[in-house]
């Protein structure tokens, strides 16, 4: 079955320094039919005003990713990391049994906009353990690019769930062509441009989940670029 979940249907946050798009229950905004798809628990389409961001603050027991579309996110967390994330890279952050950090926008007079995702591990109370790793030189030769897994598998930054997180950058009326496995959902997240799967049409924070099928087909009509995550349901 497809689903299509509108740009426009998801959950808004404005903070002023930050505005928010959430696509699955976070804060306060609750929305019984939007809770979860399998572990994976939040998308959140972050923009944050320059000089600003996320004072220190706790996580536990979660696979927290960040990859950031444009400006650059600085990171620092007691594990003693102090890095800055930039387009193209991908970060996540095992928090396990505990961690503290930040998130700050490193441009001083620009907005950063960055996607927050977090993923529920298959196991509690692990250290924590920090990743980090730019895929542009992959994403500019090919059409989808494992950047997280559970096995770590072809380069990408190991997580604590039997879950792929994959990115895409598609050129004009390209194609993509993606197995799925018995069990398993596909969430696509819409970055940039626009794309069709079926006779669906997907903008830019639009999303399609896949359950109880066994591809997925889909087109781009101009340059975008997506998000795929392959998750046990």
């Amino acid at each position: 079955m497809l689903t299509m979940r509108r740009s426009g249907e998801r959950g808004i946050a404005n903070h002023g320094w930050l505005k928010s798009r959430h696509t699955f229950s976070f804060g306060s905004y609750v929305d019984p039919k939007h809770t979860n798809f399998g572990p994976l628990l939040v998308i959140n389409e972050d923009r944050i005003e320059g000089g600003s961001g996320f004072e220190r603050h706790p996580h536990r027991d979660m696979e927290i990713i960040s990859y950031v579309v444009k400006g650059s996110l600085e990171h620092e967390d007691t594990m003693g990391n102090k890095v800055v994330i930039r387009p193209g890279e991908v970060q996540k952050m095992s928090a396990g049994t505990g961690v503290m950090h930040s998130e700050m926008n490193h441009e001083k007079d620009k907005e950063t906009h960055f996607f927050q995702i977090w993923i529920m591990p298959d196991k509690k109370g692990i250290k924590p353990s920090y990743g980090q790793k730019s895929f542009a030189t992959d994403l500019e030769k090919e059409p989808l690019v494992l950047v997280a897994s559970g096995d770590g598998r072809d380069g990408s930054i190991q997580i604590q769930q039997d879950a792929d997180l994959y990115l895409s950058r598609l050129r004009p009326h390209s194609s993509l062509h993606f197995g799925i496995r018995p069990g398993r959902g596909v969430w696509v997240q819409v970055v940039k441009g626009s794309v069709a799967i079926g006779d669906m049409d997907f903008e830019a924070g639009d999303a399609a989940s896949l359950t109880d099928e066994s591809v997925l087909d889909l087109s781009s009509k101009n340059d975008a670029e997506l998000i795929l995550f392959d998750l046990p349901l």
